[in-house]
């Protein structure tokens, strides 16, 4: 009974014109032969598969560089207190260094066609946020790649630093109201996906405001073709090479 229902929901979008949903790598297509999560091998993966999107998080280092890491540590060095020649000491798990923003978005630009979604790790101290928001801002346009670079973040503050300087913006929390979030320039929503499924009024609520929306993390194709009916724009997935049906 539930494959037939879900089989029934799959027909019924495919009939109702509702547009593809956009599929974003999280951290990557880090299952890739060869990759880990937030590896440049990750990044290519990505854009040899063709999805809309990869996202990837940044950390500022003490001696004011950016490297691409989900945690606040690596390799029991806390990153913001560390310096850049100090992490890059310790290679990733397929032999990659550490990877610098600037190796980071050098590799992205071999791949036109890939939208990067950077993810602001934050300390959530004022000055930290300013200092990262305008290093990750400055990269990214010094390389070419803001028009095809979407900003995220679960600090309020670094989303409106960002929304501030004129870029594309969606906050990962959901404690601010879709009214709080568009008065502050930030361009869409970017929270789990259950929150949708919960509040579904939130997703009309943020279009009628011209804002988008993203889900994450989205593994399973029953919450995808869920949130796709929902009218949710865009996914990230720890799947995405598994996502080609949401592309109808």
């Amino acid at each position: 009974m539930k494959k037939l229902s879900l089989l029934l929901l799959c027909a019924l979008l495919s009939c109702s014109g509702t547009p593809p949903m956009k599929i974003v790598a999280h951290r990557g297509y880090w299952k890739a032969d060869g990759a880990v999560q937030n590896s440049i091998a990750s990044l290519k993966a990505a854009g040899e598969i063709k999805v809309y999107g990869s996202e990837f998080d940044v950390w500022l280092t003490a001696d004011g560089r950016m490297v691409v890491n989900h945690d606040a540590d690596y390799n029991g060095l806390e990153i913001t207190s560390s310096t850049f020649d100090a992490l890059r000491q310790y290679p990733l798990a397929n032999g990659e260094p550490i990877p610098s923003l600037e190796e980071y978005l050098e590799a992205a630009q071999a791949y036109p066609a890939l939208h990067l979604v950077l993810e602001l790790k934050s300390n959530y101290q004022a000055a930290y946020d300013s200092a990262a928001v305008a290093y990750a801002w400055n990269k990214v346009s010094e390389y070419g790649l803001a028009d095809r670079t979407t900003y995220i973040s679960f600090s309020f503050e670094a989303c409106r630093l960002f929304a501030k300087a004129g870029g594309d913006v969606q906050y990962l929390g959901s404690d601010r109201s879709v009214d709080e979030l568009h008065a502050a320039g930030i361009t869409g929503l970017d929270a789990h996906h259950s929150l949708y499924e919960s509040h579904p009024e939130t997703v009309s609520q943020a279009h009628a405001a011209g804002m988008t929306v993203n889900a994450w993390t989205v593994n399973e194709k029953a919450d995808a073709l869920r949130l796709r009916a929902l009218g949710v724009d865009m996914l990230t997935t720890d799947e995405p090479a598994g996502m080609n049906y949401l592309r109808w």
